[in-house]
């Protein structure tokens, strides 16, 4: 692969050893986290096509271009968990790992022998992050649980679109992409705990139980005291931000989108001054947000009206001229050119094996002394399957062996 984005010699997490047992975005966006700033983590499949992903959305030659940011650096190990053969291969990788990554349904583990408190009679520094849609406690805990089932229980979906209008869904999948961000939290949180209490041979271990709808939940604001103290019910208000005025999408005149947020109270003044509303600017009533909230139509109507009559640039001009923050809603045709995203840094050049190019998305966050990078793109299935048996003790006639049977 040639990359001509200069990369770290290692990373803050260089020398810890992950093991990845899950498909799809939960469990695998955890340990693709991991794996961007440094740590050595290792993705089992199964030999029948591997992780689901890899067909998802748009291909190249067969494979998702997805697969190529969400498996980047990781390596590829099938296993056939169906043999005897292939569990104690997991089972000798999980006791050696730093950081287990799971978001099976909860029990599957256990059945394969596994399971945390399985792994933990045997190495008691074990961490295991258990990702999945309703946690590993409760009635719900046995049921499927996906991203959509977790944005809806936990809140998101009942918020969001328009009152008119039944709820929609983030264009992404949140839910999951939460629940993973939550993951990593929680496996540096227990790592910190296991090293300060004896490190990988005498340290505490621990199982981080990440349930997607808690974690959907998790970024609900005030939802719950507001519900509790004050009987309210926050309902869907389309681009507004309910009792914060102004705050909302609008159109301008070539039919682009704009947010602008001028619920600052000296924010707001400056917006009526820029948009030729002096009559509002100079109204007491509308001096401060509580008074702003009961004409949240009117105000609203009138940044619309002169919105109208400017094209985005013209908009955005005049609106950063006031100082009042305001932004373009961007795809992602706007974010490769943006001089914001290309300053920063945002893209990686990167190539496939038959010289094709593709940029990836950057990694995230951006450490000063210990960034992260990308190393490889996603492997092909089983690529390290060898490399890593070989680590293991394995010989090449067992390997050959093993692959015969059908358990690699």
């Amino acid at each position: 692969m040639d990359n001509t984005t200069p990369k770290p010699a290692g990373g803050p997490l260089a020398g810890i050893k992950v093991l990845e047992l899950g498909t799809l975005i939960a469990g695998p966006f955890c340990a693709r986290m991991l794996a961007e700033f440094g740590a050595d983590v290792i993705k089992v499949e199964a030999p029948d096509g591997g992780d689901p992903l890899r067909q998802w959305r748009v291909l190249k030659d067969g494979t998702s271009l997805w697969w190529s940011v969400q498996a980047r650096n990781k390596q590829s190990i099938t296993l056939n968990m169906k043999d005897a053969r292939g569990r104690a291969v997991a089972r000798q990788l999980a006791l050696e790992a730093d950081i287990i990554i799971e978001n099976y349904r909860p029990g599957v583990l256990e059945k394969w022998g596994i399971g945390y408190e399985q792994l933990k009679l045997e190495n008691p520094a074990t961490i295991m992050v258990r990702l999945s849609g309703f946690g590993q406690s409760g009635p719900m805990k046995d049921q499927p649980g996906f991203g959509a089932i977790g944005e809806s229980m936990g809140g998101l979906r009942y918020v969001s679109g328009h009152a008119d209008r039944p709820p929609v869904r983030v264009g992404v999948s949140i839910g999951d992409s939460v629940a993973a961000l939550h993951g990593v939290i929680g496996a540096m949180m227990a790592l910190r705990h296991r090293d300060a209490s004896g490190g990988r041979v005498a340290g505490q271990g621990q199982m981080v139980d990440v349930a997607l709808y808690e974690s959907v939940f998790n970024l609900m604001e005030s939802l719950v005291p507001e519900y509790d103290v004050a009987g309210v019910v926050r309902e869907r208000t389309g681009g507004a931000l309910p009792g914060i005025v102004p705050s909302n999408t609008y159109t301008t005149g070539d039919g682009e989108h704009i947010v602008i947020a001028g619920n600052g109270d000296a924010i707001f003044k400056r917006l009526m001054l820029a948009i030729g509303r002096i009559d509002m600017a100079g109204d007491a009533q509308l001096a401060r947000n509580d008074g702003r909230v009961p004409r949240t139509a009117q105000i609203d109507d009138a940044i619309q009206a002169w919105c109208a009559t400017q094209d985005i640039d013209a908009a955005l001009a005049t609106l950063k001229a006031a100082d009042v923050p305001a932004g373009k809603i961007y795809s992602v045709r706007d974010m490769m050119s943006d001089p914001q995203f290309l300053a920063r840094g945002m893209f990686e050049q990167h190539q496939f094996a038959d010289g094709t190019p593709i940029k990836l998305p950057a990694v995230s966050p951006k450490l000063s002394a210990t960034p992260g990078g990308t190393k490889w793109l996603g492997p092909a299935l089983g690529q390290h399957t060898d490399q890593i048996l070989h680590e293991l003790g394995y010989s090449e006639s067992e390997i050959a062996a093993l692959r015969r049977e059908g358990v690699l």
